[in-house]
């Protein structure tokens, strides 16, 4: 891919399933795992009632029409306090577009879509061996200490 104009960032709605279809394209080369993101797609419908759905959130960086660089986040509303919390679940750039500020412009365009619904922190994961991602996010933001992640099987 071979695309040289600068990238616009969009929240992605319900009118844009081929952007979001793209995005799962460049999720799964950034990721270097096309069977994931590409192999099993939602059906239309499926992606229509999550990008109309305010607590779900994709976001493209695009250029010329090929979206290079995604994020999806999901608000997690508080039951203690009345707000929220911003959980970024993917967030990729395609190899030959990093190093040009598209993570940091994601991450920045979701700050006031958050901050519109309520939301007081923004949170992501990160992989220990992960360094790009761990010193992207620690120019971001504060490392908290000793968290670990769990998946537990709902059989």
């Amino acid at each position: 891919m071979t695309l040289s104009a600068e990238y616009k960032v969009c929240r992605l709605g319900p009118n844009d399933l081929a952007d979001m279809r793209s995005m799962l394209r460049c999720f799964g080369e950034a990721f270097e795992d096309p069977t994931t993101y590409t192999d099993e797609q939602p059906d239309d419908d499926y992606l229509v009632r999550l990008l109309v759905d305010p607590s779900f959130v994709a976001l493209g960086a695009v250029i010329e029409g090929e979206v290079v660089g995604g994020l999806v986040a999901y608000e997690l509303r508080k039951f203690e306090r009345e707000r929220s919390e911003f959980y970024i679940y993917d967030l990729a750039v395609i190899e030959e577009f990093r190093r040009r500020g598209i993570a940091t412009a994601l991450i920045g365009a979701l700050k006031p879509i958050a901050r519109a619904a309520g939301g007081w922190v923004i949170f992501v994961q990160a992989d220990g061996v992960d360094a790009p991602a761990l010193a992207l996010y620690d120019s971001l933001g504060k490392r908290e200490d000793d968290v670990f992640h769990f998946d537990i099987a709902i059989e």
